[in-house]
């Protein structure tokens, strides 16, 4: 291997993912399409399924590794499943590829914990086009235990037949921005790369102008469909302070419109404003927390379409969950792409809707898909929440 994959980067996204003990998951086995939408009941384990992403991120992300993952997750402890009972190891293993071929890479990482509760590597798997480029404890390790204290993907001296793949999981995105950090980014200075959007305007600011000025003409017309009134969106710079600012002119009664910064922008500006950003923004997979959070019902069923087209145009992934009944209308959204989360006594399972014979019956038979599967994620007592202060 010459450390080149058969197929360029842009082509690449998860196929498969399996996870062991990990928070939520005693165990999961799952294929997964160029569009994933998790659905499932509060607490059932959406956030922590896109978190196994953000770990394999991690540990090849600068600044990162393999103990700054574990260790910025509050342990390992806090990440085994607490469902976990003879087999106490972690494990997530990945496919990727594409439809058809789905095995370009795979990639295992299994730890646990010395008696010191330092991560402990137990086991870590590269398999190009079927064939083993690592298994490791390899004979180094274990006549050097240290050595299972890193993994090799994260090292350059000995990922060079592998680094494709690290490089893509380089590039994979979580983005869930909190309108109030944009606005307050002076509480939040210093973060980098941060999803919830601290320094958002930061990475605005970063962007080569030309890059930037098209995207927020792009990111305008976008936005125009969620805030009609909104004429045109620009960057600029505090003269005192040097600040990036984002503002907008919006229809007013004056004649020539009214401007307002970030601060002034509703929640949902926002949060479209910086959904809209992520998509243009990068190639590798695109994590999402509940999109349509401050949307319009009617923004949010159109999110879909999207998603489809940037899938179509470019081959990026998208993985993100939802609650919302309004973007699973969309009647593009196939069975295959939707995962249910299933809390249970022993750990939440994972499962393909395409799977589930009573949905696909349903929804064969006419039934609207969210109309088939958010009963499935209803509370069964949610009703007694009306009853809170009686």
């Amino acid at each position: 291997m010459n450390g080149k994959s058969p197929i360029s980067l842009k082509g690449l996204r998860f196929t498969n993912v399996r996870l062991a003990n990990w928070r939520n998951f005693a165990h999961a086995d799952v294929s997964l399409a160029g569009r994933v939408f998790l659905i499932g009941p509060n607490a059932s384990g959406k956030s922590n399924f896109l978190d196994a992403f953000r770990f394999l991120h991690d540990l090849v992300a600068l600044g990162g590794g393999f103990q700054e993952a574990i260790t910025k997750r509050g342990g390992v402890s806090k990440l085994r499943s607490l469902a976990a009972r003879r087999y106490p190891d972690v494990e997530i293993a990945v496919s990727l590829g594409t439809d058809e071929v789905p095995n370009i890479w795979t990639y295992e990482v299994t730890f646990t914990q010395d008696n010191r509760q330092r991560p402990l590597l137990r086991r870590e798997v590269v398999k190009s086009m079927g064939t083993t480029l690592i298994r490791r404890p390899d004979e180094d390790d274990r006549n050097d235990p240290a050595r299972l204290q890193q993994t090799h993907i994260e090292q350059v001296n000995v990922n060079r037949s592998f680094r494709d793949l690290a490089d893509f999981l380089r590039t994979v995105r979580y983005v869930h921005l909190v309108p109030q950090l944009v606005r307050e980014t002076d509480r939040y200075v210093g973060r980098d790369n941060d999803p919830f959007g601290s320094d958002f305007l930061e990475q605005v600011a970063k962007t080569q102008d030309r890059t930037r000025s098209a995207r927020l003409r792009k990111i305008a017309e976008g936005l125009k469909v969620a805030v009609p009134q909104l004429q045109e969106l620009q960057f600029f710079r505090d003269e005192a302070k040097g600040t990036p600012h984002l503002r907008g002119k919006y229809e007013h009664w004056r004649s020539l419109g009214a401007w307002q910064t970030e601060e002034q922008f509703s929640d949902g500006t926002l949060r479209l404003l910086a959904l809209l950003w992520a998509v243009l923004d990068g190639s590798g997979p695109l994590l999402l927390e509940e999109p349509e959070l401050s949307l319009h019902p009617e923004v949010v069923r159109y999110l879909p379409q999207l998603f489809a087209r940037l899938q179509r145009r470019t081959g990026r992934q998208v993985l993100l969950s939802s609650h919302s009944a309004d973007l699973l209308r969309d009647e593009g959204i196939a069975l295959d792409e939707v995962l249910l989360l299933r809390p249970k006594a022993e750990g939440t399972r994972v499962e393909l809707v395409s799977q589930l014979q009573h949905a696909r019956a349903l929804v064969e038979g006419g039934l609207p898909l969210p109309d088939a599967l958010i009963p499935e994620t209803r509370p069964p007592r949610a009703a007694q929440l009306s009853l809170f202060g009686d």
